[in-house]
């Protein structure tokens, strides 16, 4: 978010994070998905919401009579603040309801000591999805019902990843919200890694590294960014030789292959 919706999505992080200190944070993270996906599919509601010129005390008793006794105390706080500021497009404020299910579902995580497998579950799940092409289609086909890819995530997933992992995966499979799987994985990825405000690396070797050598990278890439950095691993035979590691936008290759084509790009230039 740029501009008013970020200045917009603070103050109502602020309200969130008054409010959801008491909360049973994975109904919590379930009540603000349903009512993202409420404003994104009702067209006429979300525009009512996120209307600049009507008054946030307003929208604030539309928003009680909605879901008063149908949701938290602390979701309709939440969704109060929401409505109540002023966003730069109306589907910012689907957007922040969302954001702020992820949050929710982070801070269980982090309360059960679970918030690193959920890190680590997400990546996997995504790498597991690439891989699977008759899964790709599955997962997104319009024509299969929400409730047989329920069925079949809980078949692959329950029991056998971080009850947030799969909330996480089941709201982006039957809510993409014009995301393919693959970056809406990578979204939440990192909204989960902020959770200890830590940044999120993409690390591909042609070998599994070892522990003491995750040690070292990860406290490397800590002096370098000044933050802690979760690494995700992922062993790559077509890298040859040292290893390459993305953060956001950032890309350090120490591999012989990104070698070769560095060389490439500078004789053809």
């Amino acid at each position: 978010m740029r501009g008013l919706s970020r200045a917009s999505l603070a103050e109502v992080e602020e309200r969130f994070n008054a409010v959801a200190g008491s909360a049973d944070l994975g109904s919590l993270a379930d009540e603000l998905f349903a009512v993202a996906d409420l404003f994104d599919r009702e067209h006429g509601l979300r525009r009512y919401m996120s209307d600049p010129a009507r008054p946030a005390s307003q929208k604030a008793q539309a928003v009680r009579v909605l879901l008063e006794g149908k949701v938290s105390g602390a979701a309709l706080e939440t969704v109060i603040q929401a409505v109540s500021v002023r966003w730069s497009g109306s589907g910012d404020l689907a957007d922040a309801l969302e954001r702020l299910g992820v949050v929710a579902a982070s801070a269980e995580a982090e309360a059960q000591s679970k918030l690193d497998d959920v890190e680590d579950e997400l990546f996997r799940f995504g790498r597991i999805v690439a891989s699977n092409l008759d899964l790709q289609r599955v997962l997104a086909d319009p024509a299969v019902t929400g409730q047989a890819k329920q069925e079949l995530l809980g078949s692959l997933l329950d029991g056998k990843v971080a009850p947030t992992t799969l909330r996480l995966v089941t709201q982006l499979v039957l809510h993409p919200r014009g995301r393919s799987l693959d970056r809406g994985l990578d979204e939440f990825g990192s909204l989960v890694a902020a959770q200890r405000q830590r940044l999120v690396a993409v690390v591909r070797s042609a070998v599994e590294l070892s522990e003491e050598q995750k040690r070292r990278l990860a406290t490397w890439l800590r002096t370098s960014y000044g933050r802690d950095v979760h690494l995700n691993v992922e062993v790559d035979p077509r890298v040859l030789g040292g290893f390459s590691v993305r953060i956001g936008d950032d890309l350090i290759d120490t591999t012989i292959a990104g070698r070769i084509e560095e060389v490439r790009r500078r004789l053809a230039g």
